[in-house]
Protein backbone atom coordinates (compact mmCIF):
# COMPACT_ATOMS: atom_id res chain seq x y z
CA UNK A 1 0.00 0.00 0.00
CA UNK A 2 1.40 3.40 -0.96
CA UNK A 3 1.72 6.06 1.74
CA UNK A 4 2.19 9.82 1.50
CA UNK A 5 3.79 11.87 4.26
CA UNK A 6 3.71 15.67 4.16
CA UNK A 7 5.95 18.05 6.04
CA UNK A 8 6.88 21.72 6.10
CA UNK A 9 3.72 23.32 7.39
CA UNK A 10 3.66 25.88 10.16
CA UNK A 11 2.91 29.43 11.17
CA UNK A 12 4.08 32.23 8.90
CA UNK A 13 3.39 35.95 8.69
CA UNK A 14 1.56 37.46 5.72
CA UNK A 15 3.97 37.97 2.85
CA UNK A 16 6.16 35.14 4.04
CA UNK A 17 7.15 31.87 2.37
CA UNK A 18 6.97 28.16 3.09
CA UNK A 19 7.88 25.01 1.20
CA UNK A 20 5.85 21.86 1.69
CA UNK A 21 7.25 18.41 0.96
CA UNK A 22 5.51 15.12 0.32
CA UNK A 23 7.33 11.79 0.14
CA UNK A 24 5.69 8.56 -1.00
CA UNK A 25 6.63 5.11 0.16
CA UNK A 26 5.32 1.58 0.09
CA UNK A 27 4.01 -0.42 -2.83
CA UNK A 28 3.82 1.14 -6.25
CA UNK A 29 0.64 2.90 -7.31
CA UNK A 30 0.05 3.62 -10.96
CA UNK A 31 -0.71 7.33 -10.84
CA UNK A 32 -0.70 9.87 -13.64
CA UNK A 33 -1.06 13.05 -11.58
CA UNK A 34 0.20 14.19 -8.20
CA UNK A 35 -0.02 17.42 -6.31
CA UNK A 36 -1.72 19.35 -3.54
CA UNK A 37 -5.19 20.19 -2.36
CA UNK A 38 -6.12 22.29 0.64
CA UNK A 39 -9.11 22.64 2.93
CA UNK A 40 -9.88 25.61 5.13
CA UNK A 41 -12.35 25.40 8.03
CA UNK A 42 -15.91 25.41 6.75
CA UNK A 43 -14.83 25.22 3.11
CA UNK A 44 -14.60 22.50 0.50
CA UNK A 45 -11.31 20.93 -0.42
CA UNK A 46 -9.82 22.78 -3.40
CA UNK A 47 -7.04 22.07 -5.85
CA UNK A 48 -3.88 24.04 -5.19
CA UNK A 49 -1.47 22.60 -7.74
CA UNK A 50 -1.03 19.48 -9.85
CA UNK A 51 1.86 17.94 -11.75
CA UNK A 52 1.47 15.44 -14.56
CA UNK A 53 3.69 12.40 -14.37
CA UNK A 54 5.91 11.90 -17.35
CA UNK A 55 5.77 13.67 -20.68
CA UNK A 56 6.22 17.38 -20.29
CA UNK A 57 5.31 17.37 -16.63
CA UNK A 58 2.46 19.78 -17.20
CA UNK A 59 1.38 21.78 -14.20
CA UNK A 60 -1.91 23.32 -13.19
CA UNK A 61 -2.73 25.78 -10.41
CA UNK A 62 -5.79 27.06 -8.62
CA UNK A 63 -6.64 30.60 -9.61
CA UNK A 64 -6.00 31.97 -6.14
CA UNK A 65 -2.38 30.76 -6.04
CA UNK A 66 -1.21 31.37 -9.61
CA UNK A 67 1.99 33.36 -9.68
CA UNK A 68 2.68 32.72 -5.98
CA UNK A 69 2.96 28.93 -5.66
CA UNK A 70 5.19 26.54 -7.60
CA UNK A 71 4.91 22.76 -7.72
CA UNK A 72 7.87 20.53 -8.53
CA UNK A 73 8.79 16.87 -8.30
CA UNK A 74 11.85 14.72 -7.72
CA UNK A 75 11.38 11.18 -9.00
CA UNK A 76 14.60 9.92 -7.43
CA UNK A 77 13.41 11.02 -4.01
CA UNK A 78 9.78 10.04 -4.74
CA UNK A 79 8.85 13.52 -3.62
CA UNK A 80 6.70 16.44 -4.65
CA UNK A 81 7.14 19.96 -3.35
CA UNK A 82 5.04 23.09 -3.09
CA UNK A 83 6.89 26.39 -2.85
CA UNK A 84 4.58 29.07 -1.48
CA UNK A 85 5.45 32.76 -1.61
CA UNK A 86 3.64 35.96 -0.68
CA UNK A 87 1.37 34.01 1.63
CA UNK A 88 -1.95 35.54 2.62
CA UNK A 89 -4.30 34.83 5.52
CA UNK A 90 -6.69 33.20 3.02
CA UNK A 91 -4.01 30.57 2.36
CA UNK A 92 -4.56 29.24 5.88
CA UNK A 93 -5.67 25.63 5.52
CA UNK A 94 -4.69 22.01 5.89
CA UNK A 95 -2.67 21.05 2.81
CA UNK A 96 -3.00 17.51 1.49
CA UNK A 97 -0.65 15.76 -0.89
CA UNK A 98 -2.30 13.36 -3.34
CA UNK A 99 -1.77 10.86 -6.11
CA UNK A 100 -4.44 10.29 -8.78
CA UNK A 101 -4.68 7.30 -11.09
CA UNK A 102 -5.98 7.38 -14.66
CA UNK A 103 -9.21 5.84 -13.37
CA UNK A 104 -9.68 8.65 -10.87
CA UNK A 105 -8.60 6.82 -7.73
CA UNK A 106 -7.01 9.12 -5.16
CA UNK A 107 -4.46 8.42 -2.45
CA UNK A 108 -4.16 11.11 0.22
CA UNK A 109 -1.58 12.12 2.77
CA UNK A 110 -2.56 12.97 6.33
CA UNK A 111 -2.27 16.72 5.76
CA UNK A 112 -0.10 19.49 7.13
CA UNK A 113 -1.39 22.71 8.67
CA UNK A 114 -0.40 26.06 7.19
CA UNK A 115 -1.39 29.13 9.18
CA UNK A 116 -0.79 32.64 7.84
CA UNK A 117 -1.20 35.21 10.57
CA UNK A 118 0.52 38.19 12.11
Amino acid sequence: QVQLVESGGGLVQPGGSLTLSCVRSGNSFNFNTLGWYRQAPGKQRELVASLARGGGGNTDYGDSVKGRFTISGDNAKRAVYLQMKDLKPDDTAVYYCYLRSALGVFVWGQGTQVTVSS
